[in-house]
């Protein structure tokens, strides 16, 4: 078990590799070629990654992974497939909408469970613009990638929409709540 947040240890050009393979899982399910190498050794370690797809910078799907289980290889391949055609917000991919995504790999460090008297104390750990956030209530399980900051600057808001994204109020608190943080090495398409 982890005691600090640490990025994921990859190659500085972990970015130029894992986007274009996220482009080619979906581009494979669309029948267009896009290549991508997945000759990179590091490809092989265990990780956990979300591929988030926008279009026109609005949000087109986010499928992750919050504990490593497969090969990053695998486990970005998974997801790209996963956040183009099967996250239940959205229709799937067109292969005529494939060139006007642009594709975000987020690979994430270990899970830290926090520890914490009261919503209070969890809110002030909270590190914004840093942390992801894992919300966990009996069966009730919600995830924030630090990237949503942008989003809900305020810990006390990012927290009451993951708590809403987890199909609870925004003002649920119980002593039962379980909160995890993590955070994420990204990058991005700027293609659009």
């Amino acid at each position: 078990m982890p005691t600090e947040l640490d990025a994921p240890a990859l190659p500085a050009d972990a970015g130029a590799v894992l986007l274009p393979l996220a482009r080619a899982a979906i581009a494979a399910k669309v029948g267009i070629e896009h290549r991508a190498s997945a000759d990179a050794e590091w490809l092989r370690t265990t990780g956990a990654t979300f591929v988030t797809l926008t279009q026109q910078e609005r949000l087109r799907g986010c499928i992750g992974t919050l504990r490593a289980a497969r090969t990053l290889l695998d486990d970005v391949r998974h997801n790209a497939v996963a956040a183009a055609f099967s996250d239940p917000r959205f229709k799937p991919l067109t292969k005529e909408e494939y060139a006007a995504i642009s594709v975000e790999v987020s690979v994430l460090s270990p899970l830290l469970p926090m520890r914490f008297s009261d919503e209070r104390d969890a809110l002030a750990q909270l590190r914004s613009g840093i942390d992801g956030l894992v919300f966990e209530y009996g069966h009730h399980r919600s995830t924030f990638l630090p990237q949503v900051w942008d989003t809900y600057r305020e810990p006390a808001e990012f927290l009451g929409h993951l708590k809403q994204k987890a199909g609870l109020p925004p003002d649920f608190w119980d002593a039962e709540v379980k909160l995890a943080r993590y955070v994420v090495t990204k990058w991005r398409e700027t293609n659009e």
